[in-house]
């Protein structure tokens, strides 16, 4: 990276870039734990002495602070998949119901920024379709940061709320879905060749929140992969070209995914696995009434302050769903040999 000619080939100079900091997080890790153990150590001769009970709540604070680094990379080895340690592009679309499904997908929405926020992750919108009278029709954005995509690949699937509906004047318990999609971003490298001549590309004019800009030019881009069906669209940058760039890129990574998802079928149908991969199976439920819990139907977690995992307190089933997988590939394996 000190090279002078290091910047000559953006693409493999971003890619080593990457690479650089994902290795750097990694010792820095490491830098806090040995900096934490030597300061216990001299907190434990200090409170050997007259004075100890004055380094008492520090030292609390600094095992407890220890505790969390350890229980971090803990995690981490559990993100061992050749994706895990990329950036993800997550899409929410509403199920039937309507306006009342349409608000389930927006509060997930406001969920998972939270949690990325609280967790350092960055989000980038790519883009928002608003619902006819709350909520959204579908939305996708975009998550970076380490491991963006090995922490966030266990939302993947169907999740179901059931709730008073605030729609209903006749204050009826509805039961509402929307399926979460996360794909890896992968790096330019390795991304999916795509030939123009496949695409058919539309451009239109951006509809909901955004600004003067996007309501009066057709800035909007939504691209159609003919040979798979597979439909893009994107809306949240200013210039035309900046959501065309923005759109080939969720293409790419949906087309990545697709392969990745024909490739495992292909391998079950050859192990003779029971069922299907399940892609758009209900994974876990969200009950407001006529009691507080959510449960996650694959480590049967339970958790009854539904309000703190709506405000972005996604980790307790984040993990629980890693030692599960990292459980299910264990057996898998004993099994294929």
């Amino acid at each position: 990276m000190s090279q002078e000619c290091f910047w000559d080939d953006r693409e493999q100079a971003q890619s080593i870039s990457r690479k650089a900091n994902e290795l750097k997080e990694i010792i820095t890790q490491f830098d806090a734990i040995e900096s934490s153990v030597d300061d216990i150590k001299i907190m434990v001769e200090l409170m050997e002495g007259e004075e100890g009970e004055e380094f008492d709540s520090e030292l609390k604070n600094e095992m407890s602070s220890l505790e969390n680094i350890l229980r971090k990379l803990e995690l981490e080895t559990l993100l061992s998949s050749p994706f895990d340690h990329l950036d993800c592009i997550v899409t929410l679309h509403p199920g039937a119901g309507g306006t009342e499904s349409q608000d389930w997908a927006e509060m997930l929405y406001r969920m998972y920024l939270r949690w990325a926020e609280s967790n350092h992750f960055k989000t980038e919108l790519l883009d928002y379709q608003s619902g006819d009278e709350a909520g959204l029709k579908s939305v996708t954005f975009g998550v970076s940061g380490h491991y963006a995509f090995g922490y966030m690949r266990g939302e993947k699937g169907v999740h179901r709320l059931v709730r008073i509906s605030p729609f209903d004047t006749a204050s009826r318990r509805h039961t509402s879905f929307a399926s979460v999609d996360i794909v890896p971003q992968m790096p330019e490298e390795e991304a999916v060749s795509i030939d123009d001549s496949e695409l058919r590309i539309d451009t239109y004019r951006a509809g909901g929140a955004g600004g003067q800009h996007l309501n009066k030019t057709d800035s909007a881009v939504r691209i159609t992969h003919l040979p798979s069906g597979i439909v893009v669209q994107c809306q949240s940058e200013r210039s035309q070209f900046s959501n065309k760039a923005a759109a080939i890129k969720i293409l790419q990574a949906r087309l990545y995914e697709e392969k990745r998802k024909q490739e495992e079928e292909k391998l079950a149908r050859m192990r003779g696995d029971k069922g299907d991969i399940a892609w758009g199976s209900q994974i876990r439920s969200y009950v407001f009434h006529p009691y507080k819990l959510i449960k996650d139907h694959r480590t049967n977690m339970e958790i009854g302050n539904v309000d703190k995992v709506m405000d972005g307190d996604l980790n307790p089933l984040i993990q629980a769903y890693l030692h599960y997988a990292a459980e299910q590939a264990r057996e898998d394996h004993h099994e294929e040999k």
